[in-house]
């Protein structure tokens, strides 16, 4: 049930442009703020969020665009923590249970929907571990019913036949599979779009919401900023502090050490790997509790995961999956399905780098999951660790910290009951007025996307040849989604960037667009 709109109720509140970003960019070197936030992923735009809906004036800065960091790399799930149990860890996975549950039915329905999975039962899981993995699907589905979540949004698990397994993916392997264990989780239309619309909610409360400004030194009482698109330099002032800048976290607030592990996906096609619409979640040979994941998309593809590896060094823009990883995860997956997948069904590849608290001694597939707020003698509060699931926890005790730190006058988090931009139940998605493939991206604000091809007709066609990507959809991204060029739009506020080959051809006609988006902008 989704409770608190937004206060203003109007798509120019929640608007982020050119000219909303320069304007704000002003104001912020001109007044002291409660709350300076530091990173632009999934949790910098839910602890704006949520201090902005708690009253406080809020200026978040991100050095390059929403999204640009591990929370785009992510397997787009918002999963109940299936991987937790099987580690014991009873109090993360009921976390992750309830957070889920909160994306689901209440702040973003919209951006969330139920995914079947299905873990095939061959010849190599034995009996013992298919008693260990169903006991703890039962166990999950308990934590599903604490948590509140009706089962006609996830159904409970359950033993299904050979037969029933290869209807579901008919890519499996039918020699010496003798059943599968159905089970279902939530799966992100995109990752990115989850944060542009914590943004976009967090800026309808009133924060700003600063991109291409990067932090030169961060303080307890605000940061040296430089303004990337101009050169110019400003100070940020602010009564409180929370650096949310993930696996970049150490880098402004050295007393945190972190040690990133890396977490490589493949793009492959879901039809040479015989995927429709379920899932496949394969027990990872010889590794306890691990599990590889197949995992269809809404474009016709799959994305093949996921690695856990250590990423020593300096921390890069943007991480790159080597050829081991490659290898890793084709073998992996080849002992589930009737037909192997090779290189030639890689269609792209990316990786992302988890910021986990240093613990010495342990891997990295070990480290904990549980995210920290730290607090320095400065004090800078900084959130790290956790997954995507949990951002909205992680960011409410952020801010509690912050405001206890500083005194500041400031009630409970309230987000547990605030829909985030286009969201509505799900049942009412089904009534918006637009093709269902806007819908599943924009939710109700699909109706006004639409509306731009109806204003214009050039507008609702593809980009480019056998494109996904409309040119009203690139229009949008620029008037209200706060991308600011061709890399923004493809990379961030669509999937079209994680197929180099579909990039390269969109590319040339999206910067056309963008550039003469920029030009004829104006706030509405």
């Amino acid at each position: 049930m989704i409770t608190t709109p937004l206060p203003a109720g109007s798509l120019r509140a929640t608007s982020l442009n050119a000219a909303r970003l320069d304007a704000e960019l002003t104001a912020s070197a001109e007044d002291e703020v409660d709350l300076l936030v530091v990173g632009g992923g999934v949790t910098g735009t839910g602890v704006a969020l949520d201090a902005a809906a708690r009253g406080l004036s809020v200026v978040l800065v991100e050095s390059r665009d929403l999204a640009w960091g591990t929370s785009r790399w992510s397997s787009k799930l918002v999963h109940g923590g299936l991987r937790y149990l099987a580690h014991g860890d009873v109090a993360l996975a009921h976390e992750s249970a309830v957070e889920r549950n909160v994306l689901m039915t209440r702040t973003a329905p919209h951006l969330v929907r139920p995914l079947p999975q299905v873990t095939p039962l061959h010849s190599g899981v034995s009996r013992r571990q298919e008693l260990v993995i169903g006991a703890g699907l039962r166990a999950g589905d308990a934590l599903r019913r604490v948590a509140r979540t009706p089962s006609d949004v996830l159904p409970a698990p359950r033993r299904i036949p050979a037969a029933e397994a290869l209807a579901l993916v008919p890519g499996l392997r039918g020699a010496g599979l003798r059943g599968g264990l159905l089970h279902f989780d939530g799966q992100l239309i995109d990752d990115a779009r989850l944060v542009v619309a914590l943004a976009r909610t967090a800026a309808g409360f009133g924060a700003r919401v600063l991109t291409r400004t990067t932090v030169r030194e961060l303080r307890g009482d605000g940061a040296d900023v430089v303004d990337e698109r101009s050169g110019a330099s400003l100070r940020i002032r602010a009564r409180s502090v929370v650096n949310a800048a993930g696996v970049w976290a150490g880098e402004l607030t050295p007393e945190v050490e972190l040690t990133p592990s890396r977490g490589s996906h493949l793009l492959v096609d879901a039809d040479a790997a015989g995927l429709a619409g379920t899932s496949v979640v394969a027990p990872l040979a010889g590794a306890s509790g691990r599990f590889l994941l197949l995992i269809p998309q809404p474009d016709g593809r799959a994305l093949l995961g996921l690695t856990d590896e250590p990423a020593p060094g300096p921390i890069p823009s943007v991480p790159e999956v080597p050829e081991s990883d490659v290898d890793f995860l084709l073998a992996g997956i080849r002992e589930v399905l009737r037909r192997p997948l090779g290189r030639e069904h890689v269609l792209g590849s990316f990786a992302g780098l988890r910021p986990l608290l240093r613990q010495p001694g342990k891997p990295t597939a070990d480290l904990s999951r549980h995210h920290a707020v730290l607090t320095s003698p400065e004090g800078v509060v900084t959130v790290v660790g956790g997954k995507l699931t949990t951002y909205r926890k992680m960011a409410a005790e952020a801010v509690d910290a912050a405001v206890q730190a500083r005194g500041l006058s400031a009630g409970p988090s309230r987000t547990t009951g605030i829909a985030l931009v286009g969201a509505a139940p799900r049942h009412h998605l089904h009534d918006v007025e637009a093709p269902a493939q806007l819908v599943a991206k924009y939710g109700t604000e699909a109706a006004r996307v639409a509306a731009l091809g109806e204003y214009d007709p050039d507008l609702a066609e593809p980009v480019a040849a056998d494109s996904r990507l409309t040119a009203a959809e690139v229009l949008w991204a620029i008037r209200h989604e706060g991308a600011l060029d061709a890399d923004d739009v493809l990379d961030r506020r669509s999937r079209l960037g994680l197929d180099p080959a579909e990039r390269a051809t969109a590319l040339p006609p999206t910067k056309s667009l963008v550039t003469k988006a920029l030009a004829g902008l104006t706030p509405r």
